[in-house]
This record gives structure tokens, C-alpha cells and sequence, in this order.
């Protein structure tokens, strides 16, 4: 059972995604938060599995209550909710470490599988959006705390192999796409993938990509 917390100022909103949410035998909605902060203190008590957040709510915003919730430390993992695809706050929202995000208007069975996938760690972005919206927005954020031109630690436990395969990740290639340049087997480009996240501490591919930006292995067009 994949258990969720519902974050979004608008309570007709919220009754709709509990409605939809709980008429799945696989779902359960233990909480719901009308704020920020009330979304980050309920994680922190209820623990669930998947917190639906909205970004854009009064006080606390949803990307402060990610960076608090992903910090906490626990297992618990956010899916944003947006009204843009291409969107700012989409964009720091995954930089604040959301595992995915989903427009407003997206059907009902793009929720559910999105809420489904973030639960078992896989990322919700394609990887080309997740290419356009790093593309359109890493110039106007800040870099970083600690960003310098020397090379980053979180890289020096790479092979050559593993660094190359997250410059192409950063770049938006899926793993087919990757398999079939590089010409490996799909399965060893998933095992360099699950080695990448594992030596650099990334949550999930979206991290990944994020890291790659950050540490400049990719720069934007």
C-alpha cells in the first residue's frame, strides 16, 4: 500500500486528488496540508511514502517544505505539482530534491502511475524536459553552496566510463538512446546508472542530471 500526503492551498483540490487517490486498492491518503509547513511537519509524522506538492502556496512554499522534507533524510519521496511544464518553479522544485513533476491538468492515470513510480524511486520527468527546463532556468539560480572550478568530490568515485555515461544522462539521452550510441546492453547501462546514484548520493536520475549541471559535466545550450 503506497501511502500519500496531499499538500495544495485549495481544498476542492485536494478532496479531488483524495477522491481519486483513494479509489485505488494500492493508495491511501493519510494526511493532507493546506501549507508548506504544514506539508513538512506531517511528513516528518506521518512518514508516507509520497508527498503530492503543490509549489506555489501561502508561507512556506513547496519548495522550501521539499528542501526540508528531502533533508530530513527519510525515505519519503515528493512529486510536484505545477501549472507549466516548463516552469521555474518545476525547476526548483527537483533542485530542491523532488523526485518528479506533473502539470495540474494531467489525466488522472498520469497521476496515479506518476505516484506509483516515485514510490519505488523511479524519477517522473522525461528526460528531455528534464534537459529543457535545466536548459531554460540554471542560469538564474544560484549556484550551489560550495561550487568552485575545482573538480567535485561527489565525481572522484566515478570510472571513466560511469562520468561519461552521466555527461550523456545530463544531456537528456533515455537508456535505450544510450545503449544504442554507446553499444552497450541496455541491462549494463542500467547498472552503471544504479552505480552512478548509489557513488555520487543522488536520490534518482533527476539528481543525477541536476548533479551533472551543477558539477558542469553538461553545461546549458
Amino acid at each position: 500500500m503506497t501511502t500519500v500526503l496531499i499538500a495544495d492551498d485549495q481544498p476542492l483540490q485536494r478532496f479531488g486528488f483524495r477522491m481519486l487517490l483513494e479509489s485505488q486498492d494500492d493508495m491511501t491518503v493519510v494526511g493532507e496540508a493546506a501549507n508548506g509547513a504544514g506539508a513538512a511537519r506531517m511528513a516528518a509524522e506521518l512518514t508516507p511514502d509520497v508527498v503530492l506538492m503543490d509549489v506555489r502556496m501561502p508561507g512556506l512554499d513547496g519548495i522550501e517544505a521539499t528542501r526540508r522534507i528531502v533533508a530530513a533524510g527519510g525515505g519519503t519521496r515528493i512529486l510536484i505539482l505545477t501549472t507549466f511544464d516548463l516552469d521555474e518553479y518545476a525547476y526548483a522544485g527537483l533542485r530542491a530534491g523532488a523526485s518528479g513533476f506533473l502539470v495540474k491538468d494531467a489525466q488522472p492515470e498520469e497521476l496515479l502511475s506518476g505516484i506509483r513510480a516515485v514510490a519505488t524511486g523511479d524519477a517522473v520527468v522525461a528526460p528531455s524536459l528534464t534537459r529543457r527546463l535545466l536548459d531554460a532556468y540554471v542560469h538564474h539560480l544560484p549556484a550551489p553552496a560550495g561550487t568552485t572550478d575545482s573538480p567535485d568530490p561527489r565525481l572522484a568515485a566515478l570510472t571513466d566510463r560511469e562520468s561519461e555515461i552521466l555527461r550523456v544522462l545530463g544531456q537528456g539521452w533515455t537508456n535505450t538512446e544510450i545503449a544504442e550510441r554507446l553499444h552497450l546492453a541496455e541491462s549494463t547501462v542500467k547498472t552503471h546508472v544504479g552505480r552512478i546514484l548509489a557513488k555520487t548520493g543522488s536520490r534518482d536520475r533527476v539528481q543525477a542530471v541536476i548533479l551533472a549541471y551543477d558539477t558542469k559535466l553538461v553545461k546549458p545550450v
